[in-house]
C-alpha cells in the first residue's frame, strides 16, 4: 500500500509531466477562441440580404417556408425548427421542443436560429439508417459544421446580434441564411 506522501509525489510527477500538454492545449484553446471572433459584431451585421445571399435564399425551400412562421406566432427558434420539421417531413408538434429557446433562450443568450439548427440536425441524425454510434458521429460532424458556419457569420448571442437595433431585420436575414445552410447539411 502506498503512503500518502508517495501518492502526492506520484500525482505531482504526473502533473509536471503533463504540464507541457496542458499549456499547449490552453494556447490552442486561446487561439481558437480568437478565430471565433471573426464574425462581425452585432452592429456590424447587415440587416438585408445582399444579391448573392438573396439568390441562395430564393433557391432554398426552407428559407422560403420561414416567412410562413417567423413573427407569425413563432419565435426565432420555433420558426427555424418548424421549417426543418416540414422539410424533413417530421411531426410539426415537435416544434414545442424549441418553445423555450426563442429570444436567446428567453435571456438574449444563444441565438434561437443557432439552437434550432442544432436541434434539427439531431432529429435528422436520429432517422438515419445506420448504427447509433455512426449516426452520432455524423450528427457531431454536422453540428460542428453548422457551428463553424455560424461563428463565421454572426455572434453567438442574441444580445450581440440585436445590439443597438429596434427592428428584427437582422434576425430575419440570419434566419434565412441559417435555413439555407441547414438545408444543405440535411441534404448531404
Amino acid at each position: 500500500m502506498m503512503k500518502e506522501t508517495e501518492v502526492v509525489k506520484t500525482l505531482r510527477r504526473e502533473f509536471l509531466a503533463a504540464s507541457p500538454f496542458l499549456l499547449l492545449g490552453a494556447a490552442s484553446l486561446k487561439a481558437s477562441s480568437l478565430s471565433l471572433q471573426a464574425a462581425p459584431k452585432g452592429s456590424g451585421l447587415r440587416e438585408n440580404l445582399n444579391p448573392k445571399e438573396l439568390a441562395m435564399v430564393n433557391k432554398s425551400a426552407m428559407a422560403g417556408d420561414m416567412d410562413n412562421y417567423w413573427h407569425k406566432g413563432y419565435s426565432c427558434a420555433e420558426s427555424g425548427l418548424m421549417v426543418a420539421l416540414r422539410f424533413m417531413k417530421k411531426p410539426e408538434n415537435l416544434v414545442w421542443v424549441a418553445g423555450g429557446f426563442g429570444g436567446g433562450i428567453g435571456h438574449h443568450d444563444l441565438c434561437g436560429f443557432l439552437t434550432a439548427g442544432i436541434m434539427a440536425i439531431g432529429l435528422h441524425s436520429g432517422s438515419l439508417k445506420m448504427e447509433a454510434k455512426n449516426a452520432k458521429t455524423r450528427c457531431s460532424q454536422k453540428v460542428n459544421e453548422y457551428w463553424d458556419w455560424w461563428v463565421s457569420t454572426a455572434p453567438l448571442h442574441c444580445r450581440e446580434i440585436r445590439e443597438g437595433r429596434k427592428g428584427f431585420n437582422v434576425c430575419q436575414r440570419l434566419g434565412k441564411l441559417a435555413c439555407v445552410k441547414l438545408e444543405t447539411l440535411l441534404k448531404a
